[in-house]
């Protein structure tokens, strides 16, 4: 019988910060899991490191299930997620060992294509409208058929989601960029700019838009229906899903979609934001919510309520996540969109492989297990760097959410 027998941490910088899970087994099949959470890396590598490593060692690499409720619940402290992130990397790699092992791409093993290929997004942004328009322009000649659309808010330094270089990065290095927010600022002018994508495209692509938390949800209600006419596919994380009854309420006020679950980790975080169909896509993803096994299992939920998937896909989750996530979009009955970003070109020195994109979807790998390799030789001239992601702070001084 095969068994675990050696699983490294690696932990390199190449553009980004990303933290990799190694597993090796007896037969020298090798399996690989991101286990990046943007801000708080060490902390997951310590946990795999310290904690499930010694675990892992010695055990039947084809027992994914058992592995997975053995580090869940064996752990006592449950969830959170740090837990999750690290737990999702062991049950990632796990599935890319099973694929090699069967000489099979991962999702044939999830039992096979739902759909020809994953539909995807990008982000196009500006530092002013005209700006913005011409980043749709240029999404949209590249065979995108949905993009998003963020532009900055004019005297409000803060803005959420506008790029500075050629990939959205927010993370900085040294200590956090704390950031000025203005929500009337916000609310006045982006309902503006989403028309003017309209007025200059027309409507035969999807239009999507992230408001990253910042509402209250009588604001984020408010918000919804003034874009009714502009027919977002969504906006993304109205207002923070700590308190998931805040959704009952924008939904009595507008019929504007509703995405959620980016910093959700598990099904019980996200279970009555489905059964009570409170949200239209659910954003959880390989790499926070308990890798492929438990995501699965969210995403089935979520099928029996008609909420579809909507996998979250920025550039701080890995090619290994990303490859992962399509293969299980691939075979969902219940899949929306997924989120696209791409990596700074540094990371493709690391991670040879993974998955494609054209004509407006991504493809997944036909090679056995998620297609994707680590380079070890290369990620050793990317040291470690500390990043942190801003903090967002009111125009009278107090924290906001970012």
């Amino acid at each position: 019988m095969s068994t675990i027998e050696r699983a490294e941490v690696f932990v390199a910088s190449p553009g980004r910060t990303f933290v990799t899970l190694r597993i090796t087994t007896s037969d020298g099949v090798t399996g690989l899991g991101d286990a990046t959470l943007n801000g708080r890396e060490l902390a997951v590598a310590s946990y795999l490191r310290d904690h499930l490593v010694p675990l892992l060692i010695g055990k039947d690499p084809a027992r994914i299930e058992d592995i997975w409720q053995y580090l869940y619940k064996g752990a006592y402290w449950r969830r959170g997620p740090v837990t999750m992130t690290a737990i999702s990397a062991v049950d990632t790699a796990l599935w890319d060992i099973k694929g090699k092992t069967a000489s099979l791409p991962v999702y044939q093993l999830l039992g096979g294509r739902s759909r020809d290929g994953v539909l995807a997004y990008s982000h196009a942004s500006g530092t002013d409208i005209p700006a913005l328009l011409d980043d749709v322009d240029r999404f949209l000649s590249l065979g995108y058929k949905a993009v998003r659309a963020q532009a900055a808010v004019p005297d409000v330094g803060g803005t959420y989601g506008v790029r500075k270089g050629k990939v959205y990065e927010p993370a900085a290095t040294a200590l956090p960029d704390e950031q000025p927010w203005d929500t009337q600022a916000y609310l006045n002018f982006a309902p503006g700019y989403l028309e003017a994508v309209r007025d200059r495209f027309g409507f035969g692509f999807h239009l999507l838009h992230d408001i990253h938390h910042r509402l209250t949800p009588i604001e984020a209600a408010r918000f919804g229906k003034s874009v009714e006419d502009v027919q977002l596919f969504w906006m993304e994380d109205p207002t923070p899903a700590e308190n998931q009854d805040a959704f009952r309420l924008i939904r009595q006020h507008t019929t504007t979609p509703i995405a959620v679950g980016e910093v959700l980790t598990s099904i019980w975080d996200v279970q009555h934001l489905i059964t009570e169909q409170l949200i239209d896509y659910i954003r959880t993803t390989v790499v926070h919510a308990g890798g492929i096994t438990h995501l699965r299992r969210i995403f089935d939920l979520a099928a029996l309520y008609q909420v579809r998937t909507g996998s979250h896909g920025a550039t701080d989750l890995s090619p290994v996540s990303l490859a992962a996530n399509v293969h299980l979009d691939l075979t969902v009955p219940n899949f929306g969109i997924q989120e696209y970003m791409g990596h700074p070109d540094e990371a493709a020195e690391v991670f040879h492989g993974g998955v494609t994109f054209s004509d407006g979807m991504l493809h997944p790998s036909e090679e056995p297990g998620l297609g994707v390799e680590y380079d070890e030789a290369a990620a050793e001239r990317f040291p470690y760097q500390p990043r942190y992601l801003p903090v967002a702070r009111r125009l009278d001084g107090s924290v906001h959410d970012w």
